[in-house]
């Protein structure tokens, strides 16, 4: 997905070797975030080809918008985008459901597959501790889909992401305090959630 991002974006004029340079660290930093954007829009949508094109939209955006910003700013401003567009995607899908749900019968969620929690562990440790981390894994999945979006999104951006308070801010769009007031309520749900797998 972020193999040509970077290539074919012509947001900076610099010698051969800059912009080779800068090139790199754009790719880099997708490459980096990647993964994680794509859990993150997976937990907003629960659809996993809907989060591919969100994450890889925002990618886009994100090139196209802010490759030539500082590289520290980078993080919080993709995040941005990536939250700019699940915030469009949402609304749009509320509108959609609105008008069309007299049209089309209801996708049974129950069927459908979950394909992240089905892939292979890299780090078998043995059947018992893998079915307890199975348990642990599935039980955070569920607790993180039953947060709040505005306390999910301070979760995944605090402790998934590592961005400090005031980047977390910027990317959510709000004050600091409402940052860590909704990692906070996030931080409780989750504990109580999770008090069986501790």
């Amino acid at each position: 997905m972020t193999a040509n991002l970077a290539k074919d974006a012509c947001w900076m004029p610099l010698d051969r070797v800059e912009a080779s340079t800068a090139r790199q660290r754009l790719d880099g930093f997708l490459r980096g975030v990647e993964r994680r954007a794509l859990r993150m829009a997976e937990f907003a949508t629960a659809n996993r080809e809907e989060a591919l094109d969100l994450v890889q939209d925002a990618m886009l955006a994100f090139v196209r918008n802010y490759a030539a910003k500082p590289e520290a700013d980078w993080p919080p401003l993709f995040h941005r985008v990536l939250d700019s567009r699940l915030t469009d995607w949402h609304r749009r899908n509320q509108v959609r459901s609105r008008w069309l749900s007299s049209w089309w019968p209801a996708k049974n969620d129950e069927e459908a597959e979950d394909p992240i929690a089905t892939a292979p562990d890299p780090g078998e440790v043995g059947p018992l501790a893998r079915l307890m981390g199975e348990d642990a894994g599935q039980a955070l999945d569920v607790a993180l889909k039953q947060l709040p979006l505005r306390q999910r999104q301070a979760f995944l951006l605090r402790i998934w992401e590592g961005l400090d308070v005031a980047d977390t801010a910027t990317a959510m769009r709000c004050g600091e305090g409402s940052v860590k007031t909704h990692l906070w309520r996030a931080l409780n749900a989750l504990r109580q959630a999770l008090e069986a797998h501790r």
